[in-house]
């Protein structure tokens, strides 16, 4: 996958378009990635204790990968990652400017 945790990643497509935020967590399997603030609902939970109420809380679902677009730290926008070798190391860079991600 071209997203890691911790990413910064903008929201290119769906209701929360134009939106931003960091990767919480990366499902590969699923090809889905979960982020901060984004793509929220609403659960309700059952009162679990007799003397406990019931109560609604805002919940973060996934969405899907190519939904999603990594912000490149040096030209602060929307890119493209790809990857190349350095010495004897995989890093990915950001194909509008050139700099490692």
């Amino acid at each position: 996958m071209h997203i890691k945790k911790g990413d910064q990643v903008k929201i290119i497509a769906g209701k929360d378009r134009g939106k931003s935020g960091t990767v919480m967590k990366v499902m590969p399997a699923g090809n889905a990635i979960s982020v901060e603030g984004v793509n929220l609902y609403k659960k309700r939970v059952r009162p679990r204790r007799q003397n406990q109420k019931g109560e609604t809380v805002m919940v973060v679902r996934p969405i899907a990968v190519s939904n999603a677009m990594v912000i490149c730290r040096n030209c602060k926008k929307a890119v493209r990652v790809g990857s190349r070798l350095l010495g004897n190391q995989k890093v990915r860079y950001c194909k509008k400017c050139g700099s490692a991600i």
